[in-house]
């Protein structure tokens, strides 16, 4: 059997995402063949190298799959000094060692994908895939539709330019709106970080949906369990390509800019004239 990275045999067998056994490995809790390693890369053939964490021999558990609604206050973290509240305490009679898909961060609630499936966590998390997660928040201040424009258009952070796949005004109001934005990307707080960038501070912030799942039916602190057709969706889910906000409906109360009037308003030519012919650059 061909080699593969140590990280990644780890992952398979639910130990923790690809990410996290990496830093397992640095931290020195690994040993493969009784000689402990502390450093990457490492190759490895699973079905002949011995291969223990912590001292234990590792094992493979069955995969298992839960999408919990997380609370505010709780931590996306399998490992907490501190002894704060995470994610997985509240996946009461779950057994197998599972871990976040991603990261919420403690003030923000909503969907959170819970597995031991390395694999698939790194195809949910890595940009390269660009898998939608999109979000509700509700924002000081009145939000325009220019202002949602220019996070399509994309906006600087300290990690260099960002932008958002969707955004949609549900409600606006002079001292505050609600919003939905999508993004395909997993930036630390990138959310309340654009979203101030526009000059808007973020009063609560949700997590509605990763790809094809939904928050629907699921209370603060309640979880359940991926149905097998549901698992098969997820494996096998390609995100759509993004779409254009412009002749998208905006909301009562809200107006488009000049520019979207413009560009959405019928044109007329006078009989008998022909349209000028663009060119291939267009």
């Amino acid at each position: 059997m061909p080699k593969e990275r140590l990280q990644k045999v780890l992952a398979a067998t639910g130990l923790a995402s690809r990410r996290e056994c990496e830093q397992i490995i640095l931290d020195g809790r690994v040993s493969v063949n009784g000689c402990k390693v502390d450093s990457l890369p490492v190759l490895v053939d699973p079905e002949v190298d011995k291969i223990a964490v912590d001292g234990r021999p590792l094992r493979a558990e069955r995969k298992v799959y839960f999408l919990l609604h997380k609370p505010k206050g709780v931590h996306c973290t399998n490992y907490d000094p501190d002894g704060r509240p995470r994610a997985v305490d509240l996946l009461g009679g779950v057994r197998e060692r599972v871990f976040p898909v991603g990261r919420l961060d403690a003030d923000t609630t909503g969907l959170l994908l819970m597995t031991n499936d390395g694999e698939l966590a790194q195809q949910l998390t890595h940009p390269r895939h660009g898998i939608p997660k999109t979000y509700r928040a509700h924002v000081n201040g009145r939000v325009t539709s220019e202002q949602l424009e220019d996070l399509r258009k994309g906006v600087w952070l300290a990690e260099g330019k960002t932008r958002v796949s969707e955004a949609t005004i549900i409600h606006a109001a002079r001292d505050q709106s609600v919003v939905e934005i999508t993004l395909r990307e997993g930036r630390n707080r990138e959310v309340r970080r654009i979203l101030a960038k526009i000059g808007h501070a973020v009063r609560k912030l949700i997590r509605i949906r990763i790809g094809p799942l939904s928050l629907r039916g699921l209370g603060p602190g309640e979880f359940r369990p991926l149905s097998s057709s549901e698992v098969h969706l997820l494996k096998k889910y390609r995100p759509p390509p993004p779409r254009a906000m412009k002749g998208r409906p905006v909301p009562a109360g809200t107006r488009r800019s000049a520019s979207e009037e413009s560009r959405n308003r019928p044109r007329h030519r006078e009989p008998g004239r022909r349209a000028p012919r663009r060119s291939s650059t267009d």
